[in-house]
Protein backbone atom coordinates (compact mmCIF):
# COMPACT_ATOMS: atom_id res chain seq x y z
CA UNK A 1 0.00 0.00 0.00
CA UNK A 2 1.24 3.35 -0.79
CA UNK A 3 0.04 5.68 2.20
CA UNK A 4 0.94 9.19 2.31
CA UNK A 5 3.78 10.01 5.34
CA UNK A 6 5.66 13.18 6.47
CA UNK A 7 8.91 14.20 5.00
CA UNK A 8 11.80 15.21 7.76
CA UNK A 9 15.02 16.72 7.64
CA UNK A 10 18.23 15.05 7.63
CA UNK A 11 18.03 15.83 11.67
CA UNK A 12 14.59 14.18 11.94
CA UNK A 13 12.77 17.51 12.36
CA UNK A 14 9.17 17.26 10.27
CA UNK A 15 8.94 19.63 7.36
CA UNK A 16 5.45 19.71 7.03
CA UNK A 17 5.25 17.61 3.66
CA UNK A 18 3.80 14.91 2.47
CA UNK A 19 4.66 12.56 -0.17
CA UNK A 20 4.20 8.93 -0.57
CA UNK A 21 5.93 6.73 0.78
CA UNK A 22 7.38 5.18 -3.14
CA UNK A 23 8.75 8.47 -3.62
CA UNK A 24 10.06 9.36 -0.30
CA UNK A 25 12.39 5.56 -0.27
CA UNK A 26 12.77 6.13 -4.70
CA UNK A 27 14.23 10.07 -3.75
CA UNK A 28 15.57 9.21 0.09
CA UNK A 29 13.83 11.48 1.75
CA UNK A 30 13.95 11.86 5.58
CA UNK A 31 11.20 10.01 7.15
CA UNK A 32 9.75 8.35 10.35
CA UNK A 33 8.65 5.09 11.82
CA UNK A 34 7.39 3.25 14.43
CA UNK A 35 9.11 0.24 16.26
CA UNK A 36 8.18 -1.87 18.85
CA UNK A 37 9.77 -4.28 21.27
CA UNK A 38 7.75 -6.68 23.14
CA UNK A 39 9.42 -8.35 26.10
CA UNK A 40 8.11 -10.83 29.09
CA UNK A 41 8.64 -10.45 32.41
CA UNK A 42 10.59 -14.26 32.02
CA UNK A 43 13.55 -12.54 30.00
CA UNK A 44 12.30 -13.57 26.58
CA UNK A 45 12.19 -10.91 23.18
CA UNK A 46 9.81 -11.20 20.86
CA UNK A 47 10.99 -11.53 17.38
CA UNK A 48 9.47 -11.29 13.76
CA UNK A 49 10.60 -13.03 11.02
CA UNK A 50 10.00 -10.70 7.90
CA UNK A 51 7.11 -11.99 5.24
CA UNK A 52 9.03 -13.86 2.17
CA UNK A 53 7.48 -11.21 0.61
CA UNK A 54 9.20 -8.18 1.57
CA UNK A 55 11.31 -6.41 -0.70
CA UNK A 56 13.71 -5.83 1.91
CA UNK A 57 15.18 -8.55 4.10
CA UNK A 58 12.95 -11.34 3.50
CA UNK A 59 12.51 -13.90 6.20
CA UNK A 60 15.12 -12.49 8.18
CA UNK A 61 14.12 -11.58 11.99
CA UNK A 62 13.70 -8.54 13.52
CA UNK A 63 11.62 -6.16 15.76
CA UNK A 64 8.19 -7.23 17.13
CA UNK A 65 6.57 -4.47 15.09
CA UNK A 66 7.66 -1.93 12.37
CA UNK A 67 6.01 0.51 9.79
CA UNK A 68 5.79 3.77 9.02
CA UNK A 69 4.22 6.58 10.72
CA UNK A 70 1.39 7.90 8.14
CA UNK A 71 1.38 11.93 7.37
CA UNK A 72 -0.72 13.95 10.43
CA UNK A 73 0.28 10.13 12.59
CA UNK A 74 2.14 10.50 16.35
CA UNK A 75 4.90 7.50 16.73
CA UNK A 76 2.47 5.79 19.97
CA UNK A 77 -0.30 6.22 17.60
CA UNK A 78 1.33 4.39 14.75
CA UNK A 79 2.85 1.75 16.95
CA UNK A 80 -0.37 0.95 18.24
CA UNK A 81 -2.01 0.61 14.58
CA UNK A 82 0.81 -1.33 13.73
CA UNK A 83 0.74 -3.96 16.29
CA UNK A 84 -2.72 -4.65 15.80
CA UNK A 85 -2.45 -4.53 11.65
CA UNK A 86 0.71 -7.07 11.73
CA UNK A 87 0.52 -9.28 14.71
CA UNK A 88 -3.76 -8.60 15.75
CA UNK A 89 -2.19 -7.24 19.60
CA UNK A 90 -4.72 -4.60 21.11
CA UNK A 91 -2.42 -2.06 23.17
CA UNK A 92 -3.18 1.31 24.24
CA UNK A 93 -0.60 4.32 24.18
CA UNK A 94 -0.15 4.19 27.56
CA UNK A 95 1.25 0.48 27.47
CA UNK A 96 4.51 1.57 25.58
CA UNK A 97 7.82 3.09 26.53
CA UNK A 98 9.62 5.66 24.15
CA UNK A 99 13.41 4.38 24.40
CA UNK A 100 14.74 6.51 21.84
CA UNK A 101 14.33 7.67 18.20
CA UNK A 102 17.36 6.14 16.41
CA UNK A 103 18.86 6.66 12.76
CA UNK A 104 18.76 4.33 10.25
CA UNK A 105 20.31 5.15 6.69
CA UNK A 106 20.31 2.40 4.61
CA UNK A 107 20.29 2.00 0.37
CA UNK A 108 19.47 -1.90 -1.06
CA UNK A 109 20.73 -3.30 -4.35
CA UNK A 110 16.93 -2.66 -5.89
CA UNK A 111 17.54 0.96 -5.62
CA UNK A 112 15.42 1.65 -2.68
CA UNK A 113 17.12 4.30 -0.18
CA UNK A 114 15.76 3.88 3.47
CA UNK A 115 16.46 7.01 5.85
CA UNK A 116 14.29 6.61 8.51
CA UNK A 117 14.44 7.22 12.13
CA UNK A 118 13.55 4.78 13.97
CA UNK A 119 11.13 5.90 17.14
CA UNK A 120 11.68 3.07 19.51
CA UNK A 121 9.30 1.69 21.85
CA UNK A 122 9.16 -1.29 24.07
CA UNK A 123 6.31 -2.87 26.06
CA UNK A 124 5.67 -6.22 28.31
CA UNK A 125 3.94 -9.28 26.08
CA UNK A 126 0.95 -10.43 28.15
CA UNK A 127 -0.81 -12.89 26.13
CA UNK A 128 0.39 -16.28 24.77
CA UNK A 129 2.25 -15.81 20.97
CA UNK A 130 -0.45 -18.53 20.04
CA UNK A 131 -3.20 -15.55 20.46
CA UNK A 132 -1.51 -13.65 18.00
CA UNK A 133 -2.81 -13.62 14.49
CA UNK A 134 0.08 -12.76 11.63
CA UNK A 135 -0.37 -10.30 8.42
CA UNK A 136 1.03 -12.63 6.16
CA UNK A 137 2.24 -9.48 3.53
CA UNK A 138 3.70 -8.44 6.49
CA UNK A 139 5.05 -11.32 9.06
CA UNK A 140 5.93 -15.16 8.08
CA UNK A 141 6.25 -16.15 12.11
CA UNK A 142 7.18 -14.60 15.35
CA UNK A 143 9.04 -16.28 18.26
CA UNK A 144 10.04 -15.66 21.94
CA UNK A 145 13.83 -16.00 22.27
CA UNK A 146 15.37 -15.46 25.63
CA UNK A 147 17.67 -12.98 26.77
CA UNK A 148 20.79 -15.07 26.50
CA UNK A 149 19.89 -16.11 22.70
CA UNK A 150 19.03 -12.83 21.75
CA UNK A 151 22.30 -11.76 23.19
CA UNK A 152 24.22 -14.65 20.97
CA UNK A 153 21.97 -13.96 17.88
CA UNK A 154 23.42 -10.03 18.33
CA UNK A 155 26.83 -11.32 18.59
CA UNK A 156 26.43 -13.46 15.42
CA UNK A 157 25.02 -10.88 13.43
CA UNK A 158 26.45 -11.00 9.73
CA UNK A 159 27.48 -14.55 10.12
CA UNK A 160 24.15 -16.42 11.22
CA UNK A 161 22.30 -14.56 8.61
CA UNK A 162 19.78 -14.46 11.00
CA UNK A 163 19.02 -10.59 12.00
CA UNK A 164 19.24 -8.31 9.61
CA UNK A 165 22.90 -7.37 9.07
CA UNK A 166 22.95 -3.44 9.36
CA UNK A 167 21.23 -3.20 12.04
CA UNK A 168 23.68 -5.02 15.13
CA UNK A 169 24.26 -1.57 17.04
CA UNK A 170 20.48 -0.73 16.99
CA UNK A 171 19.88 -3.85 18.35
CA UNK A 172 22.24 -3.99 21.10
CA UNK A 173 20.61 -0.30 22.45
CA UNK A 174 17.48 -1.94 22.28
CA UNK A 175 18.26 -4.91 24.44
CA UNK A 176 20.04 -3.07 27.33
CA UNK A 177 17.07 -0.68 27.46
CA UNK A 178 15.25 -3.74 27.95
CA UNK A 179 16.87 -5.56 30.52
CA UNK A 180 17.37 -1.95 32.59
CA UNK A 181 13.34 -2.25 32.48
CA UNK A 182 12.89 -5.24 33.49
CA UNK A 183 15.95 -6.17 36.37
Amino acid sequence: MDEYIDVATKQGKLTGKKELKSIVHQNGLYHHTAHLWLYTKDKHILLAQRSAKKTICPLLWDVSVAGHIDADELPKQAAVRETSEEIGLHLSEEDLELIGVYECFQNYDNGLIDNEFHNTFIAELKVNISELNLQETEVEAVKLVSFQDFENLIENIGKSNHFVPSNKTYYQTVYEKIVSKIA
